[in-house]
Order: C-alpha cells, then sequence, then structure tokens
C-alpha cells in the first residue's frame, strides 16, 4: 500500500489545524512538574506521564510534534521506549511526527537509520548533509520526510557555516543550493520536497536568501521568540503566494510551551501556551 508524501502529509495536518507550527518535546527530569516527579521514583516513568500529557494538551492544537532523541536516549533502552510509546500515542492522536536525531552516516548505516525511523513511527526526520547525498537519500527512499541541517540557530554555527568559499557563497549557502538540487526528484504534488531544511529563525540576516535557494523545501524553523528569532524573519522564510498550508515553514517551540508556567494545571497551561503560539504564528505567516 503506497504512503502518503511525507509533505503532504505535513500540508494536510497544517490545513487541518491552521497554523504550522511544531511543538518539541524535550523532556528534562529537572524541569518536570515537581507533583509528577514525587508519583515516581524511575525517571522515565516520570518522563512518560509527562509526555502523554504534553500529547493530549497539543492535540487539536499543534499539528506536529519534534521529539529530542537525546532527552530519551540518555536513559538507554528504558528511555528510547518511553519514546516509542509516546510517539505512537502522538501517531494515535493525528499528530505528524518529526524525530530530530540528527543522523548522518551513508549507504547500508543510513538505511538502516531509516529502517529504525520507519519502526518508531516518524514521518520525518533531522539529518546532517555533510557526508553528501548518500547520507539522505536512503532515507528519502524509505518515504521519510527529511529535514536537513543547513542553517542552524545556535550562535557558534558561524565559525562552519558562514565561511566563505571560493566562489562567494558561504558554507550555508552551498548546503542550501546542494539540498535543493537532492530534494528537487523528491517534490510532491504542491512542490514541496521530502527534503526540507533546518533554518534558523536567528539568521535573520539570511532568511530571504535561503528561501531564494530552496525554492521547495519545507523549514523546520527553531530560534523563534524566547531565542530572538522574530515574526519579520518567519515571514522572509515563507512561500510566497502560497496558502498557509503550502507556505513551507513549520516553526517549532519546546520550553516556552511544554514548561509554560500558569494558574491552572501544567497540563492546561501547556495547552494555553501551545494555542498562543499557534496562533501567533499563523498571524504572522497570514500577514
Amino acid at each position: 500500500m503506497a504512503t502518503m508524501h511525507p509533505a503532504e502529509r505535513l500540508a494536510a495536518a497544517i490545513d487541518k489545524f491552521g497554523s504550522p507550527v511544531c511543538v518539541g518535546l524535550d523532556p528534562v527530569l529537572e524541569n518536570l512538574p515537581a507533583d509528577l516527579r514525587a508519583r515516581h521514583h524511575e525517571p522515565t516513568a516520570a518522563i512518560a506521564e509527562f509526555c502523554r500529557g504534553v500529547l493530549r494538551a497539543c492535540a487539536g492544537v499543534a499539528p506536529a510534534v519534534k521529539f529530542q532523541s537525546a532527552c530519551f536516549e540518555r536513559y538507554g533502552s528504558r528511555g528510547f521506549a518511553v519514546m516509542e510509546d509516546a510517539v505512537a500515542e502522538a501517531v494515535r492522536l493525528g499528530l505528524v511526527v518529526v524525530w530530530d536525531a540528527k543522523r548522518g552516516d551513508i549507504s547500508t548505516t543510513a538505511a538502516h537509520y531509516a529502517a529504525a525511523a520507519t519502526h518508531l513511527g516518524a514521518h520525518w526526520i533531522t539529518a546532517s548533509p555533510y557526508l553528501g547525498a548518500s547520507g539522505l537519500t536512503p532515507l528519502l527512499d524509505a518515504g521519510l520526510g527529511v529535514f536537513s541541517l543547513v542553517r542552524t540557530s545556535n550562535p557558534d554555527s558561524d565559525a562552519v557555516q558562514r565561511q566563505p568559499l571560493i566562489d562567494g557563497r558561504t558554507v550555508g549557502e552551498m548546503i542550501a543550493s546542494f539540498v535543493q538540487g537532492v530534494g528537487f526528484k523528491y517534490k510532491s504534488a504542491r512542490e514541496l520536497s521530502a527534503l526540507g531544511a533546518v533554518v534558523g529563525a536567528t539568521k535573520s540576516a539570511e532568511a530571504a536568501a535561503m528561501r531564494q535557494r530552496m525554492p521547495d523545501q519545507l523549514f523546520l524553523i527553531p530560534g523563534y521568540g524566547a531565542q530572538g528569532g522574530t515574526a519579520e524573519d518567519i515571514r522572509a522564510m515563507v512561500r510566497p503566494g502560497k496558502s498557509i498550508a503550502e507556505c513551507g515553514v513549520l516553526v517549532t517551540a519546546s520550553r516556552s510551551v511544554i514548561y509554560a508556567q500558569g494558574s491552572a494545571s501544567w497540563e492546561q497551561n501547556i495547552h494555553d501556551a501551545a494555542a498562543r503560539f499557534a496562533t501567533e504564528v499563523a498571524g504572522v505567516v497570514r500577514a
């Protein structure tokens, strides 16, 4: 049975929920609600309950959720089992799942990573492009969407990604052109490629240029809000003249949503924060 093109799946979810946002699930034990931690002596049990609560709170508000694999992998097989269960619950709730694992290897090894992501139930995976096309195509050929690292939001990325090349481009611009070229054959009916790009909202000076170099890519955008990314930065990355479902951006927020404070229960606080985030980003994109 044919599977849905990952860009079509994400566009359909954005169309249904009305906003191109993704909630990052990065559970850190010390940051979980105190009452939840008090109920569990085993860290992974507390994290499992927290993940279920976050997913319930975000269902019906956000079209996608991004699992930071490192937060689960640090607990070994127990942590990975918690992530497997949480991914299954996210899929059951109708969320598009991004596995933020930043894989990067070639040929047979990349195919193993693709099988692992498929077994997990993820629809998209993050990956490094620095080993060339053979590190990305096995993931794409397995039917996964791939968000390739291109221009990341961390300040020290400039030491690598802003370095000039002999032809005048930066390393980041070269990778953007590379991603566009590799992703061309993986486009959907909406002219969106299954090979997307991670482009930080904090790189405002390069946002428009990145969109020009990657007209068919979905941008996974970290760094909005608390990290300094602005509404104007997001607008510069939107595909011009497209509907909100085809706008080509997926803005992600983690700590500001899943650790939101308020007078209600922690689950309600998360729901309210996710709803505000979705409404704000929808307004930015429509504008």
